[in-house]
């Protein structure tokens, strides 16, 4: 698990917020961390739990505590992260710098072919709870909460209608609306936001402003895409070249053009979903274009399209041929 930066990037509202209830002995039983992807949810989630456990310790002890969450081998602490799924997270070891509850069912009884968070895998976080504690709160995180099922959900439910003493669950979700709304009214929601310019030009001292006007620009807010894009020199390469597709997309008049450059990308989900995110990204870009508000109209149809069960090729064939036609 990646290290709890010592000063957070933003947000400074919300993490202002969090130690007030800590000060005040206001502490919710429940949070929700709710906004866009690569927002820096599961961040605040990682750093606020280190400031529950340890808020009662001298600050030469504080970094203790630090360190055994990020190793994931605090006695109070538990996270739902990664979860092993049949054929493609097969290593233990990688699933466990993540999470650290019994995940052996999965496996076992009834192998798992998606990352959804089952009642076997919320049964399994309840009984860790009843661990024995070494400070006043037991903290659990569950990221991107919208993965669990009904029955799941409806188990988890239980639990937030009577938690345990000093038991705090931070939950983040990208998903807030598709969640029960039960779930969300017995949690105290911390809403997050795209991050202004200003904070987080401070990270790209000494990029090349070309470079930085595009990971600016692609990060559109999101400091966890922003320092992703820094840190894998290759993710950078393959966003640029998929930019220079996007742009070359709503440039071309032909149809055979725009469908190769769609179906090519989109053989992977991964590369599709990147596609069209550059896709809406060139669409802004382009000025005194007279088809601009009609194809944007159908650009969020396609999005729209995209959050569906729709057959994937199809709704971009369709997509391609409206905006073909369009001119």
């Amino acid at each position: 698990m990646s290290p709890i930066p010592e000063t957070i990037i933003g947000h400074a509202r919300q993490r202002n917020e969090l130690l007030k209830d800590i000060e005040c002995g206001n502490v919710a039983h429940a949070y929700l961390f709710s906004g866009r992807e690569h927002l820096g949810k599961f961040t605040i989630a990682r750093w606020f739990a280190w400031q529950l456990l340890s808020a009662h310790l001298p600050s030469d002890e504080r970094g203790t505590v630090k360190d055994q969450i990020e190793r994931l081998i605090h006695p109070d602490f538990l996270c739902v992260d990664l979860l092993w799924i049949e054929k493609i997270q097969e290593d233990w070891s990688v699933i466990s710098k993540t999470s650290n509850i019994p995940q052996a069912h999965r496996s076992k009884e009834k192998p798992a072919k998606t990352d959804q968070i089952s009642v076997d895998d919320v049964h399994a976080l309840l009984g860790r709870l009843a661990d024995s504690r070494t400070s006043p709160y037991c903290c659990c995180i569950v990221r991107s909460v919208e993965r669990m099922g009904r029955e799941a959900a409806n188990a988890f439910l239980k639990t937030l209608e009577e938690p345990p003493s000093k038991t705090v669950f931070l939950l983040t979700t990208d998903m807030e609306q598709s969640l029960l709304p039960t779930v969300v009214s017995r949690t105290r929601v911390v809403r997050f936001s795209p991050l202004p310019e200003r904070e987080l030009r401070p990270l790209l001292e000494g990029y090349a402003e070309e470079d930085a006007g595009f990971i600016l620009h692609l990060a559109n807010g999101a400091p966890g895409l922003l320092i992703e894009l820094l840190e894998n020199p290759e993710s950078l390469r393959r966003h640029k070249q998929l930019h220079s597709q996007a742009r070359q997309f709503w440039q071309t008049r032909s149809l055979k053009d725009r469908l190769v450059t769609l179906m090519t990308v989109a053989e992977r989900k991964t590369n599709a979903d990147d596609l069209i995110l550059h896709l809406g990204l060139a669409l802004r870009e382009l000025k005194d274009t007279p088809e601009k508000p009609q194809w944007t109209q159908f650009y969020t149809a396609l999005i729209r399209g995209m959050e569906t069960n729709a057959h994937r090729g199809l709704l971009l064939e369709r997509f391609a041929l409206a905006v073909t036609e369009e001119r």
